[in-house]
């Protein structure tokens, strides 16, 4: 018995922790209406197409915390590259909105969702 635990302990945990990291794909899905990031993105991009500046700041207050819900559950698993750009993506989004910049904001935008689009793969 003593040498069936020796030896299947450290298999059960590669298995795991292999599990864990090629989990990210499927971990950064939404599980709930509050932490729909692509969601997020699109409402974000109508109201800046619309120029509705104040709606679109409100609604990066709701990308931030959907963000924020997600990357706890993919923080072992996804590269921390991806996960430090698409904070700067948002970051300079909201640069963007607060100075009413369309153009600046639509390409940010577009930058977080092709890092969210990388983020596990």
């Amino acid at each position: 018995m003593r040498k069936f635990l020796v030896r299947a302990i450290p298999v059960a945990s590669i298995i795991l922790f292999i599990l864990i990291m090629v989990s990210d794909n499927y971990l950064k899905h939404s599980y709930s209406e509050n932490d729909n990031v692509v969601k997020s993105i699109e409402l974000i991009m109508n109201d800046v197409n619309m120029e509705n500046w104040d709606e679109a700041n409100n609604k990066i207050a709701d990308l931030n915390n959907a963000w924020m819900k997600i990357v706890k559950r993919v923080q072992f698993s996804a590269e921390r590259n991806e996960i430090n750009d698409f904070d700067k993506s948002v970051a300079r989004l909201r640069g963007a909105i607060l100075a009413r910049d369309k153009a600046g904001a639509m390409m940010e935008l577009s930058e977080a969702y092709e890092h969210w689009e990388n983020l596990g793969k």
